[in-house]
């Protein structure tokens, strides 16, 4: 093989080897921003809960009421 054949297939080889390793590094970051997105939908999901129950909670109590902190009974 001529020696510029040699070179130019060493080169692609060089190539496609530190192809290979950012797609693997690419690979590990997609993962881990795929946990830490997982992780975050699980808290939104957590918070919704508490909202909406807090959101129930205030929509049992009367609006015009006593404030919780007035208690005439103590007088």
């Amino acid at each position: 093989m001529p020696q510029n054949l040699e070179d130019r297939l060493t080169r692609l080889e060089e190539l496609t080897f530190f192809q290979e390793e950012r797609i693997e590094k690419l690979d590990a970051a997609l993962m881990a921003q795929q946990s830490q997105l997982d992780a975050v939908e699980q808290e939104l999901a957590s918070a919704r809960t508490v909202i909406r129950a807090l959101r129930d909670k205030m929509a049992e109590q009367p609006e015009n009421g006593l404030p919780p902190h007035f208690m005439p009974e103590r007088w």
